[in-house]
């Protein structure tokens, strides 16, 4: 796992605890109205199951309010821009987990009990309570930047899925952006490479000359939801190239072996 060496980016917390409930708000209504039929439909996510992929949206938005109502860690153990690179390593239990959620309860009341734990607990909970959460101690606001790409991603694997349109939440769909922006700079630290991500972020990357005036000689644009397909493995770089989904202008300018960065 990289060392997030980098300096973290400071994210408005009241806005990211506004962004969490508001995307999560946007999943619950849109998978409610889902038929059995629809729900039982597959996703791009193995043998995932509509339903299911609908249950780890709860799920994970669920931990947030749990995780507050467990002791507080002893001391922080996961950095933000740690929390990328370790995902991959708890794939198969969250997979298990997953199944095993989504046989408990219906959806309707997964979702209402996740916002019921969220309403209650997090309003009162500081940004530097630390929670135990599945890679050791990690501060609470950090942890929440981490629900807007869970919740952003999902909603993206949902309209793939269904074709529903759930909508994006814009500060969610900017905080997961700009993390997954920032992993790209850690697992690649540099300044050859500009990857922008309009209007939401820009970073450099990649070993080699640094650019320091005019137009960079190596530029890599798209829009946030390409980008974050790109870093999630949801589509590949030749893929979006293909399709004129992200531009790459210099010698440098080919992201294809440093993708995806989320596990």
């Amino acid at each position: 796992m990289p060392p997030a060496k980098k300096r973290t980016r400071s994210y408005d917390s009241a806005k990211i605890r506004d962004a969490v409930l508001a995307q999560f708000g946007h999943v619950r209504d849109a998978v409610l109205t889902l038929t059995p039929e629809q729900l039982a439909g597959p996703t791009r996510l193995g043998d995932w199951t509509v339903r299911e992929l609908a249950a780890h949206i709860a799920m994970v938005t669920g931990l947030v309010g749990r995780y507050l109502g467990e002791p507080e860690a002893a001391k922080q153990e996961v950095a933000l821009l740690d929390w990328p690179f370790a995902t991959v390593t708890a794939a198969d239990t969250v997979d298990d987990q997953t199944k095993s959620f989504a046989q408990s309860a219906e959806l309707a009341e997964l979702y209402a009990r996740a916002e019921a734990l969220y309403t209650a607990r997090v309003p009162q909970a500081s940004d530097d309570r630390l929670v135990t959460m599945r890679f050791g101690g990690m501060r609470f606001a950090d942890f929440l930047v981490t629900r807007t790409v869970e919740l952003t991603v999902h909603t993206d694997d949902v309209n793939d899925a269904t074709g529903i349109g759930v909508p994006y939440d814009k500060q969610a769909l900017a905080a997961c952006a700009r993390l997954l922006a920032d992993a790209l700079a850690v697992k690649a630290p540099g300044g050859a490479v500009e990857v922008r991500i309009p209007p939401y972020a820009v970073v450099q990357c990649v070993e080699g000359p640094r650019h320091t005036r005019g137009t960079p000689p190596n530029v890599v644009e798209t829009d946030p939801l390409t980008w974050i397909r790109l870093a999630t493995g949801r589509t590949t770089w030749a893929e979006a190239l293909d399709a004129a989904q992200v531009s790459a202008s210099g010698e440098r300018a080919d992201l294809a072996g440093l993708l995806p960065i989320l596990g």
